[in-house]
């Protein structure tokens, strides 16, 4: 997948260096203590085996899930909230990042088949919306934080442009965080795994550490230290609030907001930290990491990705399916289809988010 980073050699070093192989910063390495090559097939086939499935697993859950919020917000346009203009970019972002599942899968299998100028537009692609998934999350978080805690309006509501242009300069943002993406990926054989995948070019060390350090913090760390932040201090202050029904409804969506996050995200960064700090041997020089443990290695980044990528589809239930008043619209809307509304289902405010009970966020949660 586009964070990791595969071990790449060309015909011609493989005869200049017939004994090594060629790791993810140039050092030709990749045997063990007894001097003999790692065999990696068996991280290979657990590739060939688990991706696939995984991924379409999480392509058609994720297009199903994030398809209806997209269909509920078109049918609301007209009263759109703020909340509702984040979680429509948030949505979209989620898609354009499931859609390019299906090509890591089709290379789990077969290889990179789609050439180079492809390699360089799904993995650009998926930079993109990746970033752009989770600071969307970020403001999301903001914006209630804002709202709930110091009840501050930090967007005015008659004017929707406004946010439009803000979730805007975040797709800019998360495209310039791409650009490594467009200058490095290509269609480079793996000697390993005797095939072609689709992986940064060999880069120097400094770059390797520049690009990983990248994601870890604007990745995961900022964002993720900022949601945290955030949704403590909103359930700290509903806590001390009037203990309505509503309110612990509230705070139990927060704790799983939050959890969904790290749960999704904590794994596979600290796996990909341990994936630098062995493949730069910033360990012991004389004791390299043995051939099991390297392909051990390669089962778990490809595992804990997975997880990662299926908070893609775990949003649309936290952010929309929790939303009483999102049920009333999706039912609504599933009227002609013989669905009808169960228990206490009012009409849906035209001025309130889709997601909230109320439709002023200074005073209660937008969930």
């Amino acid at each position: 997948m586009i964070f990791e980073t595969k071990v790449t050699i060309n015909v011609k070093d493989l005869l200049n260096s017939a004994d090594f192989l060629e790791d993810d910063f140039g050092n030709y390495s990749d045997a063990d203590d007894s001097g003999e090559v790692c065999d990696y097939q068996s991280s290979n086939q657990f590739d060939a085996k688990f991706k696939p499935i995984l991924y379409t697993l999480a392509l058609v859950v994720g297009l199903l899930g994030n398809g209806l919020v997209l269909v509920v917000l078109w049918k609301k346009r007209t009263g759109l909230n703020v909340t509702d203009i984040f979680i429509l970019h948030l949505s979209l972002a989620d898609i354009l990042l499931l859609l390019t599942l299906p090509f890591w899968a089709v290379e789990a299998v077969m290889g990179w088949i789609f050439h180079t100028p492809l390699c360089k537009l799904a993995g650009a692609l998926f930079k993109i919306n990746f970033y752009c998934g989770i600071y969307m999350l970020t403001c999301i978080s903001v914006d209630r934080y804002l709202s709930i805690v110091h009840a501050v309006q930090m967007y005015s509501r008659k004017k929707p442009a406004v946010i439009h242009c803000c979730c805007l300069m975040v797709w800019f943002f998360c495209f310039l965080l791409s650009i490594p993406e467009w200058m490095l990926l290509g269609a480079n054989y793996d000697i390993r795994f005797n095939k072609t995948e689709c992986v940064p070019e060999h880069f120097s060390n400094s770059r390797q550490w520049f690009n990983r350090l990248l994601c870890h913090v604007l990745g995961f760390a900022l964002p993720g230290t900022i949601i945290l932040f955030c949704y403590s201090s909103i359930a700290h202050r509903l806590q001390i609030g009037s203990q309505c029904m509503q309110k612990k409804r509230a705070i139990r969506v927060i704790v799983a907001l939050v959890l969904a996050f790290f749960i999704s995200w904590t794994p596979y960064n600290i796996t990909l930290i341990v994936d630098t700090v062995h493949t730069n041997n910033f360990t012991n020089a004389d004791n390299q990491t043995s051939c099991g443990a390297k392909t051990a290695l390669e089962v778990a980044l490809t595992a804990t990705s997975t997880i990662a990528y299926f908070h893609c589809c775990v949003n649309p239930l936290l952010y929309a399916f929790v939303g009483v008043k999102f049920r009333q619209s999706l039912l609504e809307m599933l009227k002609p289809l013989g669905f009808t509304l169960k228990g206490r289902a009012g009409v849906v405010s035209r001025k309130s988010s889709v997601w909230s009970e109320s439709g002023e966020t200074s005073h209660t949660s937008a969930f």
